[in-house]
Order: C-alpha cells, then structure tokens, then sequence
C-alpha cells in the first residue's frame, strides 16, 4: 500500500479545516441575518439539527404527532426568542433547551403514553371483537430512517438508533418529565449535569437526583442486550429472512410457518386494541383465530421502526379491491426468532414512513 505523503496529508487537513471554518462563517452570517428577521436564514441554521430534535421529542413523548407539535412550537419559540440566544454556548445547545422544555410543557399537560401491557394483565384465549380504546394515550412507532448509528454526542452512552427502540421509549414513559429529560439529555446526547440544570433551570444536585432515579427504573425495564446489539450478531441476512418468512407466514395463513419464528414467551399486542397475549399458547390461538383466517386477504412490505425490522401490513377483507393500510408490526428480536410483535393498528402510521396508500 502506497503511503500517503506528507504535503498530501497537510493538504486534506487544510481542506477540511477551510471547509470548517467556512461553515462557522456562514453560521454566523444566518444567524446574525435570522436576529434580523430572516426566516430563510433561520431555516438553514435549524434545518440540519431538525432530525435529531425530533427524535428527541419523540423520545419525550412517546408519539410522532406530539412530536411535530413540541418541534414546531419549539421552533417557533426559538425563532421568537433568538435575540435571547447569547452565542456563549452551541446553538445545538440552546435549542436542545428550547426544545426540552417545549416538551416537559406537553408531558404535564398530556401525561405519559401507554402499551396494552401496561393496562393489564395477558389474555389467555383470543378476544374476537376486542374494539379500540380510544380514551387511553397511546406509545407510537416511530420511522427512523433519518437517524444515525452512532451516538448522539461525544458523552453519549447509547446509540441513535437504540435510545428509540420500543423498549427504551416505553420505559421513558413511566418517568416523571424531569426524570425523563434529565437521563435523555446525559445517556442519550452526551450533555454534562452542569448543562442539562442550566437547560433544566434547576440545581445539578437536583440533575443527579434525577438521574439516578431514571437509570433505576430504566434498568428495571430494559431488557439486555439492545435491539441494535441482537441484530448486529444476527446479521443483516438472517433479520431480512425472518422478516420475510413471518410476512409469508401471514400471508399464507400458516400458523406452523409463524410458530417456528415464535420464542416460548413471546407477546403480541395491537395499540389501540387493548388486549395482549404472552406465551406461545395464547399467541398462537388468537394468530389462528384472527389474522390468519378470520381478517382477509394480507400483503406486506419490509420497514424499520424505532430502530427494529417492522412489516407494514395491508389488508383486504373482502375477495374485491385493494389492500389498504392496517397496521405497522414492530419486531423485537432474541437470538433469531421473534420475541414480540407491537401491531401498531392505524393508516395515520404509514404515511410517516412513506408507504404507498395501497397495494394491488
């Protein structure tokens, strides 16, 4: 292999280091023509840092929805504000305050999201005709393409794609606000005590306290290893053939097919239906009684949601016509076989993930 030579070296790393400070440079000019009222040039400045903030507020609050509203006000807060911005400290920074308290806002006035498993025990037997509750705030998927891998911030302990799997975000919702941004803000975007009181307005004392109540609780919660571990030791080839065979299986209606993917304690749930089943006994009599034979005619396309392998589902329930969105199926893995499946019933789910509005 041919070294690189030296003046060459020096040259990428004076290229990098123009193209650095040239960025600063049009930094500053936004900002200071967004102080003087230029949307456009707020845009610019916003616009790369928009992903991660939604998924920070998605991460606050558990639902997609709640999290286009707590961005856009967000924004619009900071847009507002800016002449408040100091410039001592990252503009990242300061809209990650805005952001974060835009959300604790929306957490106190709308509570916690729930999954069908936090309302009550398992059932046994399929419950034909269970019907949706709609008087219960619901945990949603979340589509992550726009995501990294890596994580967040230099301080960071979790990964991008693992700080939204369900687990994690299911957990988060158990935690009072504080708790919640105290520990997203340190596991998850690398912020230290000192700068998540200052963004919090409360006492590093009080920032610790937090903390150790969220790791707590999170612990309890958060099954080991990750998502993103489990599917980096299965490989990319192994996820796609057990996503494509537990589709097939549907499609077919073959419960044999489905149960060779199926962990003895697996669970299945369907938000906002609030029924659930865990064991392979109770899982697999209602995939026997309801989706395999009693629903209709089934098609699917392969997504990721929230960091996981997910199967868009599309419906037909008669002999004409086409199939229409039903629902978006989280897959959570253990080793190579299915450990739960969240159906995430609802059509307002596919166009986030920019699905097609139906399949022949």
């Amino acid at each position: 292999m041919a070294l690189v030579p030296d003046k060459d070296r020096g040259g990428a790393a004076e290229s990098s280091l123009v193209s650095e400070l040239s960025s600063a440079v049009a930094g500053d000019a936004d900002l200071a023509l967004a102080r003087g009222g230029d949307d456009a040039a707020f845009t610019r400045l916003v616009e790369p840092l928009r992903p991660e903030l939604h998924a920070h507020c998605y991460r606050m609050l558990g639902s997609t929805h709640d999290a286009d509203d707590a961005l856009q006000d967000a924004l619009l807060r900071a847009w507002r504000g800016l002449d408040g911005f100091a410039g001592r400290g990252s503009l990242r920074a300061w809209l990650y305050t805005v952001a974060t308290r835009t959300c604790l806002d929306l957490v106190e006035a709308r509570g916690r999201r729930a999954l069908p498993m936090d309302l009550g025990p398992s059932s046994a037997h399929a419950v034909v005709g269970d019907a949706p509750l709609t008087e219960v705030a619901w945990l949603g998927p979340y589509a992550d393409a726009g995501l990294g891998a890596g994580p967040a911030g230099p301080g960071a302990r979790y990964e991008q794609r693992e700080a939204v799997e369900l687990a994690f975000v299911a957990a988060l919702q158990h935690l009072p606000g504080n708790q919640r941004a105290a520990l997203l803000l340190f596991e998850v975007l690398g912020f230290s005590v000192a700068e998540i009181a200052a963004i919090m307005d409360t006492s590093t004392t009080s920032v610790n306290s937090a903390l150790a109540r969220a790791r707590r609780i999170v612990a309890e919660k958060v099954p080991s290893p990750s998502q993103q571990q489990t599917l980096r030791k299965i490989g990319d080839a192994r996820v796609r053939d057990v996503v494509h065979r537990f589709a097939q299986a549907l499609e077919r209606g073959d419960a044999d097919a489905l149960i060779t993917l199926l962990v003895e304690d697996v669970t299945w749930s369907m938000p906002p239906l609030p029924h659930w089943y865990h064991g392979l006994a109770a899982v697999t009599d209602f995939a026997v009684r309801i989706p395999l034979t009693a629903c209709g005619s089934w098609r699917h396309l392969p997504v990721s949601a929230n960091g996981q392998p997910a199967v868009a589902c599309y419906l037909r329930p008669d002999v004409t016509g086409e199939h229409l969105p039903w629902a978006v199926n989280v897959l959570t893995l253990r080793d190579d076989r299915i450990a739960e499946v969240t159906a995430f019933i609802g059509t307002e789910h596919f166009t986030r993930f920019g699905l097609p509005a139906s399949l022949p």
